[in-house]
């Protein structure tokens, strides 16, 4: 039997939580002569295998970087022939979600999305919304700035309204007034293509996340390559800001 990184991975320390900034379609397509939007195309199989993937582990969420506040920027037949990939791709996996008992949840501002776009993706998420499984987060129209502002914002109607005194605004008040409000924060993020930077991504959540960078184009990103980076992360040692002795001391409480 062929060994694969699957075989070390220990399910007892799994990360809860694991984001990725799918990056490479377009560098893919250009590498093989072809189109952006066929390294789209070919983008979209490899969420299918990491989510399966995920979903076989145990992970409890997932999140996926799928289209950012500044791609709307990007050429217009560009973004038109994204936001018909995205209706394509969710009404043939919708079946497959209710299968694996997913559930799909989104961060972003759905309110830009095209009208059948956003109708087929709030139709899915009522759909699996019964699911159990893993939660699959897709950050559409999302950016983290745009997400904090936002925060501030609603906060700030808060206090001029009375429901909100700003000597009580803490850590957890900004959090619960995110988009991702309920979502833990990830403990693994990876970024593919080999850029070495976040991109405006889950940055008050990703305070303490574990970073893997790796040079696969998001379309090359195999299962096994998703194996690789959650060894990684199992071979680190969370402290949090704590010392190594002072985690060896929690550890033996319990």
């Amino acid at each position: 039997m062929e060994y694969t990184a699957k075989d070390s991975i220990n399910r007892e320390r799994m990360p809860r939580h694991v984001a990725i900034i799918m990056d490479g379609n377009g560098r893919w397509a250009k590498q093989h002569g072809l189109v952006r939007m066929l390294g789209h195309r070919q983008g979209v199989e490899t969420v299918h295998n990491i989510t399966e993937a995920a979903a076989e582990l145990g992970i409890k969420y997932l999140t996926l970087y799928a289209f950012s506040t500044e791609n709307w920027n990007r050429p217009q037949q560009e973004v038109d022939a994204l936001m018909e990939l995205l209706v394509d791709t969710i009404a043939k996996e919708t079946d497959t979600l209710m299968k694996n008992n997913v559930r799909l949840l989104t961060i972003g501002d759905l309110s830009r999305l095209p009208k059948k776009a956003e109708e087929k993706f709030r139709g899915c998420m009522a759909q699996t919304a019964g699911n159990t499984g893993l939660k699959l987060v897709i950050a559409l129209s999302y950016s983290a700035r745009w997400e904090i502002i936002r925060a501030v914002k609603q906060m700030s109607n808060e206090v001029k309204e009375g429901k909100l005194r700003i000597e009580d605004i803490n850590e957890e008040t900004v959090s619960e007034h995110l988009t991702t409000a309920g979502i833990p924060d990830p403990d693994l993020l990876i970024r593919t293509s080999g850029e070495l930077r976040i991109s405006n991504f889950l940055l008050w959540q990703s305070a303490y996340s574990e970073l893997y960078f790796t040079p696969c184009l998001w379309p090359d990103f195999t299962v096994e390559e998703f194996y690789k980076a959650l060894l990684d992360y199992q071979s680190r040692e969370r402290r949090f800001g704590k010392t190594s002795e002072q985690l060896l001391s929690d550890q033996k409480k319990y």
